[in-house]
């Protein structure tokens, strides 16, 4: 579905993104792992249209993305879920995922049954639907940041640390939320710094470091690796 080929990405003459290939197929989990300032949001920002890469290609189902607008990737299926949230503090929480349907605004139906779907995911964002999206705890606003990139009817969706600043229980319940979202069909790219929680769901992973990859495989290679384990997963 998604293909990196070759991908550099520089600030000035800084290459945050070195030279990175990444494949990910129709309905998998695939997961970035690395510490902060790997060059993760960036590689996202990329794939999302809001940076250019200076190098390589970005394919998505067969077309060349590369050099999009990020509303054109948005249209094509492609909807990333920023670090911190990024939500509107002072606006609703059914305000907040309405943004996300922009691109479906005169489509009331799909609207309709999108905010059901949301809801079904996370039932206390329905109770919480008229209250400031700012004055919900941390794993109730990743649930609305994660909702509104739902509202758009993505096919893939970048997910950008998702467990960040959440307590180790809530961190847990949101993983299973991401797995349900991949069984009802959504392919995931997540980047992640929580390796365990990331891997035990994921399908296969990169580790990225200083904006290159330095070891991939399935899941199960990645747990297995003594390197990966020593330096993200702490055994």
């Amino acid at each position: 579905m998604l293909e990196l080929r070759n991908v550099t990405v520089k600030y000035g003459h800084y290459a945050a993104v070195n030279q990175v290939n990444i494949q990910v197929f129709k309905g998998e989990i695939a997961v970035l792992l690395g510490s902060n300032g790997a060059g993760k949001s960036t590689l996202f920002r990329t794939i999302s249209g809001l940076m250019k890469p200076a190098r390589g290609e970005i394919i998505f189902e067969g077309e060349q993305i590369s050099g999009k607008s990020p509303e054109r990737v948005v249209e094509d299926g492609i909807v990333q879920c920023a670090e911190d949230r990024k939500l509107f503090p002072q606006m609703s929480v059914q305000e907040n995922l309405m943004m996300g349907a922009y691109i479906h605004r005169k489509n009331k139906k799909i609207i309709k049954e999108s905010l059901e779907e949301v809801y079904n995911l996370f039932p206390i964002l329905y109770s919480k639907r008229n209250e400031a999206a700012g004055s919900l705890s941390g794993g109730q606003q990743q649930m609305v940041a994660i909702g509104r990139a739902l509202m758009a009817k993505p096919k893939l969706m970048l997910l950008d640390e998702p467990s960040i600043g959440l307590a180790p229980l809530i961190v847990e319940k949101m993983f299973e939320s991401i797995q349900q979202i991949n069984r009802e069909g959504m392919t995931i790219l997540l980047a992640e710094q929580n390796a365990y929680a990331a891997l035990n769901i994921a399908d296969k992973g990169y580790v990225f470091e200083n904006g290159n990859i330095v070891v991939q495989g399935t899941s199960k290679e990645l747990f297995s690796n003594e390197e990966v384990r020593k330096a993200y997963i702490g055994a």
